[in-house]
């Protein structure tokens, strides 16, 4: 980007913040991002949150709620008229009707909520009201914003070293052949390029589908394109350069690397102008266990994605000035989620382990103002916990409805079966699952269907079973509302 236009972007911020800023005295909001990293429940953590602040749950840890001082709170129409709405009804009745989860995260969604409350007292007294508005997006679009200081030959040294790792060596095989046969220093090719990116692509599915499910690697576009599948833009991939050899005009890395720019102008500075750096709190959702299960190279692999998350946050206090010039978020929580699928017993342990997981990043971000916190919840409670008899051992277990085809052991369930399950048990010492304490797979985690609610003899459906989210909505808006 040039100095220019680099200019006029940081003024077009400036007057968006200063425009928001000036609405913050008519209207008080606060943009609350919903993100994470796959399969971690985004999408169900969205939907919970909307459920239980417009039915008026009693949510004890969020204070507000537990003084019985949050008035109303409703669906209003969101703000921004170019962002899709968050489809909070349709997956509420996946949830509630059909008993199957929603659909994951693969584009930005947004929805407000507007909250009466009544203040907690002192100098400032009576009704008040605050505009909440939820952005949730993919953690893969997150990640994307390390590529803003990065140059595509070092893009590309460092996603190719990573792909010689052992670990992912198997799996990167293919890749690696077509890298063989690619020369940097040739003449630019079209459908080289197509075939460069499209065996790039296939490398990244499947660490998708491996490890690399709890923790990602760049470009997130490259698996939920959109409408830009196709575009030039999304069509680059790395290649094996010389290291200090300059890239020579008009050869095949000259055209990936224009492409590999065009991505960052197109798709990246596009989602931190307009969105990112708006965002007041954050949220990040992390499928810890599934780490833990996989062993310690998947939450090496976490620990380094988690790293990267915190240093995409321009993090820090927001004062007026802040606002204006430089948009913070100041609070950002990290949740390790399914935590229904262990005993309540192992919740701390669990929220042990992922505070070991950001320690070093959240130092980092703590020293520049913001707060960062970890929590363990379950948006939506799946199972109860029950007790089973393993010779002459209890064991504290979990029952609930595997959905069809989850397999344990020898056991293959329907869908429709209750089965109670013995998950396993971690550690008392975060740091021993870090030193290979657990071995890869000796958890049970199968996935469970969402709970049946009953009904009242009103017809009124029972609201949402849940873990720790009122922890979690305590530390992203409690002080928002005294």
């Amino acid at each position: 980007m040039s100095v220019i236009t680099d200019l006029a972007s940081r003024a077009g911020s400036a007057a968006q913040s200063l425009w928001e800023a000036s609405g913050q005295l008519v209207q008080p909001s606060l943009r609350l991002g919903v993100t994470g990293l796959a399969r971690s429940g985004k999408t169900v953590f969205t939907t919970a949150l909307v459920h239980h602040l417009t039915r008026g749950t009693n949510l004890p840890a969020f204070r507000a709620s537990a003084e019985g001082r949050i008035r109303r709170a409703q669906l209003a129409h969101q703000p921004d008229d170019a962002v899709p709405r968050f489809p909070y009804e349709e997956h509420m009745a996946a949830l509630t009707e059909s008993r199957r989860w929603p659909q994951s995260t693969n584009r930005i969604s947004e929805l407000r909520v507007d909250v009466d409350y009544e203040r907690k007292g002192g100098w400032r007294t009576g009704p008040a009201s605050l505009a909440l508005d939820i952005v949730d997006y993919p953690g893969e679009w997150l990640l994307d914003l390390a590529l803003l200081d990065a140059g595509y030959a070092e893009w590309s040294r460092q996603t190719i070293e990573a792909s010689r790792k052992r670990d992912r060596l198997p799996v990167a095989g293919r890749w690696h052949e077509t890298l063989k046969a690619l020369d940097p220093a040739g003449a630019s090719d079209e459908m080289l390029a197509s075939k460069a990116s499209e065996a790039f692509k296939e490398y990244l599915t499947t660490l998708r589908a491996g490890s690399e499910s709890v923790a990602t690697t760049p470009p997130g576009r490259f698996l939920m394109p959109g409408d830009l599948a196709g575009s030039p833009a999304l069509t680059f991939a790395p290649l094996d350069l010389t290291e200090g050899q300059p890239i020579a005009a008009g050869s095949f890395a000259a055209l990936m690397e224009r492409r590999f720019e065009a991505y960052k102008t197109h798709v990246v500075r596009p989602f931190f102008r307009d969105h990112f750096q708006r965002i007041d709190r954050q949220i990040v959702l992390v499928d810890v266990l599934a780490a833990i299960d996989a062993g310690p190279v998947a939450l090496a692999e976490l620990e380094e994605a988690l790293d990267q998350v915190l240093m995409a946050f321009r993090t820090g206090r927001n004062t007026l000035l802040s606002r204006l010039f430089s948009p913070r978020a100041d609070r950002v929580l990290f949740a390790a989620t399914k935590a229904d699928h262990v005993h309540h017993t192992d919740h701390d342990r669990l929220d042990a382990i992922l505070r070991l997981l950001v320690n070093r990043a959240s130092r980092r971000t703590e020293a520049a103002g913001a707060r960062v916190g970890t929590v363990a919840l379950a948006s939506v409670r799946a199972t109860r916990e029950t007790t089973i008899r393993e010779g002459r051992e209890t064991l504290r277990a979990v029952a609930g409805v595997p959905e069809a085809g989850e397999r344990v052991g020898d056991d293959i369930f329907d869908g429709e079966a209750e089965a109670a399950i013995f998950p396993g048990e971690l550690p008392e010492s975060a740091e021993a699952v870090f030193q290979g304490a657990v071995p890869p797979g000796s958890f049970r985690f199968p996935r469970f269907r969402p709970p049946k609610l009953p009904v009242d003899a009103a017809g009124r459906m029972a609201k949402m079973p849940h873990i720790r989210l009122d922890r979690a909505l305590e530390f992203l808006l409690g002080d928002r509302f005294t």
